[in-house]
């Protein structure tokens, strides 16, 4: 059984680890203080809240205010163009559009005037955005040329698990891994990036990440901006551990070296002392924000305590346009919003450490001219219907995410192995109930791989506003717990799996991730749609194999995550 929600308007904040922040949590990030290089670092404050669960979380808004009392900025002149990342063409053949991508090494300044050694698809350090249609066939043919075992994850996308981009698919240096479905998503923002056993985050964090847009054929999607770079406009963000050499950090080790600073990049351009610069040629311009940061933590609001029009969460648009003062993307997590630009604005980002150590403070990353003369028709009243669930009759699960010293758990076991990974089994046609019980006072990101979830509560507190939109990653602080539902629809498989982890890709190395078994009396569908990549699916036995021995070796570097996080608030101050 289902019924309808009505849309409702965002919350401003609460004391059960939303984090809505209010516009008071605002704070003077000039362009000519000697502090911008670092973001005006609230470290000795922030640096232990990773771990501090609910209450200190809760009580962190108080804290926040007393150190935003600074007046607001005023628009920041544009320093440099923001980067527009390419648009990856795709040629259409019998019904089929084939991308192709390069996994490959190359260098890229993540800071500035140095050098660092990185990697990118089809370039040197990010990747192109490949723009998909609801309905269309899609054939991917991406080599791997990293010198390292790797696979690539298309986040949030509903796809056969043997597409899917897990562990079991990993596939060696030289090989040509060729996926290839129908697209069933809503139109919505997606990405992609590696996801083999033990060095996904050494791998996203050198570059391996790319944009996924999803088109439809729906009013809203022909109501809203959509001319990709004009009016539609992708921004990646990426906090980055990385040493004054410019050797790029993903384990703790590097984390806690006192050399390791913590840039933001934004498209991959850094914006710690930067302004990046866009003129907005329509009045109504549409943004479609990605976190692909490794651990931290990003909320994005304009500097002068304004509002942005929500459209869209991880998974497709809300039932209506939400005007919100901030929004906040754990690891993983995308959201799209627009503006209706009649005069210049300021976006910030304000970052906040997710892990033993990271980023902090408020940026101004983007400095928007308003130079269209158009006068927009008014959103559409509805944007989307989203049936809320019923789960009375739903199958109830708890999903318990543990840790042992470093090593990351959920229920109880460490999935640094396929063989060692706890599995959760269902059958296709299920719908469940599952509650996601953080017993660590450590942050966490959950992503859950094949289907969107609802979510039913967050810290015992019913969704509100853009909470009752569809997700794949969400926030589990310390010592929280969320409940979501979710239908398996159109995928089963007997010998493929999908992946539930942690999103902090340092946790998901070092165990945080379980196995999901979609099974059900009728494959067809699945076998269908994976001919194609049978041959290079087959490489994956091996490929995991050696994977596995680099996740074990990552375990044991990453020390004891329960001290360290207890530890950070000096720690950061190294």
């Amino acid at each position: 059984m289902t019924h309808t929600s009505e849309p409702a308007s965002e919350a401003s904040s609460d004391s059960k680890g939303n984090h809505r922040k209010s516009t008071a949590e605002k704070r003077e990030h000039s362009k000519g203080s000697a502090a911008r290089s670092k973001g005006l670092h609230r470290r000795k404050f922030l640096g232990g809240m990773a771990g501090a669960g609910i209450a200190a979380v809760a009580a962190a808004g108080g804290a926040f205010s007393l150190l935003n009392d600074a007046a607001k900025n005023k628009a920041s002149a544009a320093d440099s163009t923001l980067t527009i990342p390419d648009l990856l063409e795709g040629t259409t053949s019998s019904g089929v559009t084939t991308f192709t991508l390069e996994a490959k090494s190359g260098t890229h300044e993540v800071i500035s005037g140095v050098t660092s050694t990185t990697m990118g698809y089809n370039q040197d350090f990010l990747g192109p955005t490949m723009k998909w249609t609801n309905g269309d066939v899609v054939l991917l043919n991406i080599t791997n040329d990293i010198g390292e075992d790797t696979t690539v994850h298309f986040h949030g996308a509903h796809v056969p698990a043997k597409m899917d981009g897990g562990p079991q698919v990993a596939f060696a240096d030289g090989e040509t891994w060729s996926p290839t479905f129908t697209v069933k998503d809503p139109a919505t923002t997606l990405w992609y990036h590696p996801h083999a056993l033990g060095t996904t985050a050494k791998q996203a964090v050198h570059g391996l990440a790319g944009m996924i847009i999803v088109e439809d054929s729906t009013d809203a999607s022909a109501a809203l901006p959509s001319d990709y770079g004009v009016d539609d406009i992708p921004l990646i963000f990426q906090s980055l551990a990385v040493d004054t050499d410019g050797d790029i950090k993903y384990d703790a080790a590097g984390y806690r070296l006192s050399t390791t600073t913590f840039p933001l990049l934004v498209n991959g351009t850094n914006v710690d002392s930067t302004t990046l610069g866009f003129t907005a040629t329509k009045t109504r311009t549409r943004f479609r924000a990605l976190n692909a940061s490794p651990s931290d933590i990003i909320v994005i609001q304009r500097s002068d305590g304004g509002t942005l029009t929500q459209i869209s969460t991880d998974q497709g648009y809300l039932t209506e346009a939400t005007e919100v003062t901030t929004i906040r993307l754990v690891a993983g997590a995308r959201a799209e919003f627009t503006m209706d630009l009649t005069a210049d604005a300021t976006l910030q980002a304000v970052i906040t450490t997710g892990w033993i150590r990271g980023g902090s403070g408020t940026y101004d990353f983007l400095a928007i001219t308003a130079s269209g003369s158009d006068t927009p028709d008014d959103l559409p009243s509805t944007l989307n219907t989203i049936d809320r669930y019923d789960t009375s009759d739903f199958t109830a699960r708890t999903i318990t995410l543990g840790q042992n010293g470093a090593t990351m758990l959920i229920d109880g076991s460490a999935g640094t192995t396929m063989a060692a990974m706890a599995m959760i089994s269902t059958t296709l046609g299920s719908k469940e109930i599952w509650t996601i019980q953080n017993s660590t006072q450590l942050e966490h990101s959950f992503h859950l791989h094949d289907v969107p979830y609802q979510l039913i509560s967050v810290n015992g507190e019913d969704p509100t506003g853009v909470q009752l939109g569809w997700y794949d990653t969400y926030e589990v602080v310390g010592g929280g717990s969320i409940k979501i539902a979710m239908e398996f629809t159109d995928f089963s498989d007997d010998t493929y799996m999908y992946m539930l982890h942690c999103h902090l890709l340092q946790h998901e190395d070092e165990g945080m991730m379980a196995s999901l078994m979609v099974t059900g009396d009728d494959t067809s569908t699945t076998t269908t749609d994976t001919d194609d990549s049978t041959a290079t699916a087959s490489a994956s036995a091996s490929a995991s194999a050696s994977a596995s021995a680099s996740a074990s070796a990552s375990a044991t570097a990453t020390d004891d995550s329960t001290a360290t996080a207890t530890a950070s608030a000096s720690a950061t101050d190294d």
